[in-house]
């Protein structure tokens, strides 16, 4: 059986939060640029995590896909949106970006959303 991404994504977030608690100057540093990043703008928030995911599914970051995928989700993205991500990785990330959005597609499969 394949890992659960939600349950992945669960853990990755509990162990940035230990993290956050240990060292909370370094935290808030860090959680400040993405406030101002990802707020709407000449680009919508929405599309913003799309983008996001996008570059993480090339990169191969496990824990962005699925953070940036929730946001994404959040602010109202598609699964059709989510997909169409997918193919813009592919061309752009090859073989790497195909490997991790198996990911994706086991995150949209657990939540019910495809």
């Amino acid at each position: 059986m394949l890992e659960s991404q939600i349950e992945l994504k669960n853990q990755i977030h509990e162990q940035s939060n230990k993290y956050r608690a240990l060292m909370p100057h370094i935290a808030q540093a860090y959680e400040d640029l993405p406030k101002q990043v990802y707020g709407d703008g000449a680009l919508k928030g929405k599309t913003k995590r799309l983008m996001a995911m996008t570059a993480a599914l090339i990169k191969g970051c496990r824990a962005c896909i699925l953070y940036q995928a929730e946001e994404a989700l959040s602010l109202g993205a598609t699964p059709e949106e989510i997909l169409e991500c997918i193919g813009v990785a592919l061309s752009l990330g090859g073989t790497l970006a195909e490997g991790e959005s198996s990911r994706l597609i086991g995150f949209l499969e657990e939540k019910g959303i495809i």
